[in-house]
């Protein structure tokens, strides 16, 4: 796949009062960033299991697009399980791409759990949602972004399961960056936040309506460990100010953002409320990690009124 860009907008450097440089992962083949490691993934899983029969994995929606376009240039099947109440313009797209979409369990974490049951089951390779593979391919779009603009100052990071931030810690260290790297998580799915305050996994219900590429319920271990000592901090967004966020990308770069793909940029319009200093005058970089919300999800937010 080609590189994606990275604009600088000037209506949003406005609305934060500094310069705000935006990576469109958005952009890529499958609208979100996740593209890249399934594509690093079914590679390697080729070259290591000629003969595999297919594969099976859990999703909310990207990494299952990811997986299916994958799959499919492979010519493996794909089956894809996502939680009762799913996106359907996701469901939608990952039936295009060739997966048989399996609707289980109530959210992520019990789709998960029903994979590896229908691993078991049926022979098929269960790709995880985390992996050095994934992480790998996900890195290279922060490579792209760190080169291409170099002298970022502070970097906003959203994490659902911690690829993304995984990634960008990755590609941080290969490039000799000295950024800092902020997590971003839902206000309505803390696990991560809590899990990094207390330097172990800790569970914690989800309750988010539109930030579902970041509803975790339970941590990765893996992912955390990597995450020690090498995030800067982390932020909470609500689910109000990631629908701001959604609607500011739209209005400021007419890009549709969902949930999660507007994350980064809710943290940093928190931020620059509550903590100005780490904010003016700097170099902000942002994600537009995707792009795939409902059209009847972001005509509500398109509709509602933007804060005074």
């Amino acid at each position: 796949m080609p590189p994606t860009p990275q604009y600088a907008w000037p209506l949003l450097a406005r609305r934060l009062g500094t310069e705000v440089w935006v990576k469109h992962e958005n952009h890529t083949p499958t609208g979100a960033f996740k593209v890249r490691g399934g594509l690093v993934y079914l590679e390697g899983l080729a070259r290591r299991e000629p003969g595999c029969p297919g594969i099976v994995s859990a999703t909310r929606g990207n990494h299952g697009q990811s997986l299916a376009l994958a799959a499919r240039r492979h010519g493996l099947g794909a089956t894809i399980v996502v939680p009762h109440g799913n996106s359907r313009e996701k469901n939608a797209a990952m039936r295009a791409l060739g997966a048989t979409l399996v609707e289980h369990g109530e959210d992520f974490q019990a789709a998960t759990e029903h994979a590896s049951a229908l691993a078991a089951r049926d022979g098929l390779h269960r790709v995880p949602s985390l992996h050095p593979d994934l992480v790998r391919g996900v890195a290279t779009g922060w490579v792209e972004f760190f080169e291409a603009v170099p002298q970022l100052d502070v970097v906003f990071v959203p994490i659902g399961l911690g690829s993304g931030l995984c990634a960008a810690i990755a590609a941080r260290a290969a490039l000799g960056r000295r950024m800092r790297l902020v997590g971003v998580v839902s206000a309505h799915a803390r696990a991560y936040a809590l899990s990094l305050a207390q330097g172990q996994p800790v569970e914690s219900p989800v309750t988010t309506q539109l930030a579902d590429g970041m509803a975790c319920r339970v941590p990765d271990p893996a992912a955390l460990a990597v995450m020690a000592g090498q995030v800067d901090d982390v932020v909470e967004v609500t689910d109000a100010e990631v629908a701001q966020a959604m609607k500011a990308l739209y209005l400021d770069t007419h890009n549709v953002a969902e949930g999660a793909g507007a994350a980064s940029l809710a943290a940093a319009l928190q931020r620059a409320r509550t903590n100005p200093g780490e904010i003016a005058g700097r170099r902000v970089g942002l994600t537009l990690c995707g792009g795939n919300v409902d059209h009847e999800v972001f005509a509500q937010v398109l509709g509602a009124p933007m804060p005074a």
